[in-house]
């Protein structure tokens, strides 16, 4: 008889629980890393010492509801085929996930806004935390920081009949490589990044003020440097602000990342004037960033937050200067993992023959409360 599979990659468990699906994820890693990041809504056993030593009683204790699937998840899909085995020897319909938590970095889902006649649609990378957009008026439609492979923008604008017309990022980023460039060739369109004296390929430079017309809706560039020296917030229609990783739902960019202590204290004070400039924007503006640090459950709920509610979560956003600048380089959480090569492939542009599960993986780290 036929063995059947029984390992699952990233892509099918995605759609599983994008269509809310019966499955149960059990997560089977050690506890530190499983504190690091994690699937949404799954379970943990703390087996893995257990389950390394051919201990399968590890798991008797895991409740399964009848006509539900499993899938057993660790760092990069071995200990989980154990974790199958002893599952599927109970009568569980249990698969392990290809690649581990590695795989599960690319994965996404999606949330949607409607204002009108523009869209806006935020993709997430559920364990990554990255969050990138395209907004969409009268069937055109601008990507900004796109972080997963293009295929998946390319595919969402197709079903709904918008042309991409132009391709932004917020900054050259640290924490993942950019599709900015690979998607603006794949849909032949405009890439506007802005200026930053490292990148390495041709685009168009976005300037403080400048805007881009699409639909019957405009972007205005709003350079909020801090973060990076480049970070550039965009406002859609004077009401919604796409900041990348100047200012989060749950706190602001961190400012050290590429520098020394000078340069980290120098970027700390332009941030704060930064985000004082974002903060004389109306209370209701909507605020969507770049990321988060949490995983993003499949609950088709927006990330994103009103200026004036932010204003009064922040802390830091109450300080005087001398305080936030000493408070923000007081509170700088570990460098992301591999941020050096990817600042660098992303100002060359190319990334072809380059495995982005192996420099992206883990939690993103780019925001202080």
């Amino acid at each position: 008889m036929e063995e059947i599979k029984r390992n699952i990659d990233a892509e099918t468990l995605r759609e599983w629980l994008e269509e809310k699906e019966n499955v149960i994820v059990v997560d089977v890693r050690p506890q530190e890393q499983r504190d690091e990041w994690y699937i949404p809504g799954s379970k943990y056993v703390d087996a893995y010492k257990g389950l390394s030593k051919g201990d399968s009683s590890i798991l008797d204790d895991l409740e399964i509801p009848e006509n539900t699937k499993v899938v057993a998840v660790c760092a990069a899909g071995r200990t989980s085929q154990i974790a199958s085995d002893v599952l599927r020897k109970r009568g569980i319909d249990s698969y392990s996930l290809e690649g581990g938590m590695k795989s599960w970095s690319l994965a996404w889902n999606t949330a949607e806004l409607n204002f009108g006649e523009l869209t806006i649609l935020q993709i997430r990378r559920t364990g990554k935390g990255c969050l990138s957009y395209i907004i969409a008026s009268k069937g055109e439609a601008i990507v900004i920081d796109a972080s997963i492979n293009a295929a998946v923008y390319i595919e969402i604008a197709k079903k709904r009949n918008w042309k991409v017309k132009y391709v932004v990022d917020t900054h050259m980023h640290a924490d993942h490589l950019s599709r900015a460039l690979v998607l603006a060739k794949q849909t032949d369109t405009s890439i506007y990044l802005p200026e930053n004296d490292n990148l390495q390929f041709d685009y168009n430079k976005i300037i403080d003020e400048d805007q881009i017309a699409f639909g019957t809706s405009y972007l205005k560039a709003i350079h909020t440097p801090g973060h990076t020296l480049d970070s550039t917030c965009y406002l859609v229609d004077e009401k919604y602000l796409f900041t990348g990783d100047t200012i989060f739902i749950d706190g602001v960019g961190r400012p050290d990342l590429k520098a020394n202590e000078e340069q980290a204290k120098v970027r700390a004070s332009l941030l704060y004037d930064s985000l004082h400039k974002i903060l004389k924007l109306k209370n209701d503006t909507f605020i969507f960033p770049g990321h988060i640090s949490k995983p993003i459950p499949f609950d088709d709920k927006p990330i994103a937050g009103k200026l004036g509610d932010i204003q009064e979560e922040v802390s830091s956003l109450k300080l005087s200067k001398e305080h936030f600048v000493a408070n923000i380089l007081a509170k700088i959480p570990p460098t992301p993992l591999n941020y050096l090569r990817v600042s660098e492939i992303n100002a060359i542009g190319n990334f072809e023959g380059i495995d982005p599960k192996e420099l992206e993986a883990g939690a993103n780290r780019c925001a202080i409360p």
